[in-house]
């Protein structure tokens, strides 16, 4: 029996920011329905695919997707009608054909998600499989250790914080459960050192605190201390992540940075690497995201060659889930990790061969959320179903970053015994 395409719809509906966003409904022609929602970057790479807005100042300040809800209802799913659900690789192509860009910047991103998306959910449910196992297969049981987002600072925070995620990581825990539960005390831990101090306990778009600390390296201490207060060992039990976000402070001019936020000043991409290494010395940190901006390739391989060894060193906006650029990342050493975020590429197919480019090149894909989220727990199972490990998505607040880490306490659950869990 062949599960087929009878009607995709779309709607605009809102994200954790209040923006506009894209909801997909497939249904098949059983009659059951699947939807997915796409999220929304704030920080996003230059190379990204484009999500489509509409422009109209007058209505949510421009930022309206009726546009891409058009062409899903008039233009995309006149093509689906009758495919067979379950050809994942097949609709994604005709996606991007269907578009014909190298940006999908002609039906947007946001669209082209959100159908890839609720395909993959109504095969995986017309198959009556949880979809995890519909896209990893039988061995799909590792459930990812999170990387969780404690002091949020950049472009995510109205701060002087220049670092975008202080994130904290259970690494030590002998289960996702009780990761979870070790982090989200260091959380709360956390907010009660910072109102100890005076300090705001206000959160940024993903749910980590907001305060105005007195520079980059005061938040590494303060969370050293919520670690400890919390009652667990700082490098052990709980590491620090962190995703510099340097695109957003770097200048015009090539390989220097000007940490205004902070008040540190402008640095080179070697004071950068310099900092990076004192800083790696002085503090558990195990992953370090886009510790150099997306156009400073040199200061990557630099950053990588020197601290590569020792930590995870990730690129997102320089490799933007683009089987393109992260090649050029492998061959130029630029890191020895990828961000993967699914909307930076547009479908579920080719965040796939993402993932897989970096398997088999030996690097680590992390996979991650973005700043506008909605409820959706899609990313969740997409964790699982790629056997990658690691995930980030936000902190212990804000129901749609908690969304995620309840589906992977179900998915969890629903393994038993037969769950992995581990940083390497």
């Amino acid at each position: 029996m062949m599960g087929r395409i009878a009607a995709v719809r779309a709607m605009e509906i809102l994200d954790s920011r209040g923006n506009p966003t894209v909801r997909v409904f497939v249904e098949l022609d059983d009659g059951s329905v699947s939807a997915a929602s796409v999220p929304s970057g704030a920080s996003t790479g230059e190379n990204e695919a484009i999500e489509l807005r509409d422009g109209d100042k007058k209505r949510y300040l421009g930022k309206g997707v009726l546009r891409a809800v058009a062409n899903v209802n008039t233009r995309i799913a006149p093509e689906l009608i009758g495919m067979d659900v379950t050809r994942q690789v097949e609709i994604d192509r005709r996606l991007i054909e269907m578009d014909g860009t190298g940006n999908k910047s002609a039906l947007g991103a946001n669209s082209i998600l959100g159908v890839s998306m609720a395909v993959a959910r109504a095969a995986a449910s017309f198959c009556r499989l949880p979809l995890y196992r519909y896209l990893g297969g039988a061995g799909a049981r590792r459930i990812p250790v999170p990387a969780m987002n404690i002091i949020n600072g950049g472009e995510h925070a109205d701060n002087s914080v220049d670092i975008q995620e202080f994130m904290a990581v259970p690494l030590g825990a002998p289960s996702f459960a009780e990761g979870l539960r070790s982090v989200a005390e260091t959380f709360h831990t956390l907010k009660k050192i910072l109102k100890s101090k005076g300090l705001a306990t206000s959160v940024g778009d993903e749910g980590g605190f907001a305060p105005n600390l007195t520079s980059n390296e005061a938040a590494l201490e303060i969370i050293v201390q919520a670690i400890e207060q919390a009652g667990y060992r700082p490098g052990e039990d709980i590491a620090i992540a962190l995703d510099s976000a340097a695109s957003s402070f770097a200048t015009d001019t090539p390989g220097t940075y000007n940490l205004v936020w902070s008040g540190a000043g402008e640095m080179t991409s070697a004071e950068i690497v310099a900092m990076g290494e004192k800083w790696v010395e002085k503090y558990p940190i195990v992953s370090w995201e886009d510790p150099l901006a997306e156009n400073d390739w040199e200061g990557f391989a630099d950053f990588t060659r020197r601290l590569g060894e020792r930590i995870e060193v990730v690129g997102d906006d320089i490799f933007v889930t683009n089987t393109r650029y992260i090649e050029r990342g492998i061959r130029a050493g630029a890191a020895n990790s990828a961000l993967i975020k699914l909307n930076q590429i547009g479908t579920v197919s080719e965040t796939i061969d993402a993932v897989r480019m970096c398997r088999d090149a030996g690097w680590r894909s992390f996979i991650s959320h973005r700043s506008g989220e909605t409820e959706d727990t899609f990313l969740a199972d997409f964790a699982v179903a790629m056997d990658a490990g690691q995930l980030k998505t936000g902190s212990a607040c804000r129901s749609e970053r908690i969304a995620k880490y309840n589906r992977l306490l179900e998915i969890e659950q629903e393994l038993g015994d037969r769950a992995l869990y581990s940083w390497k």
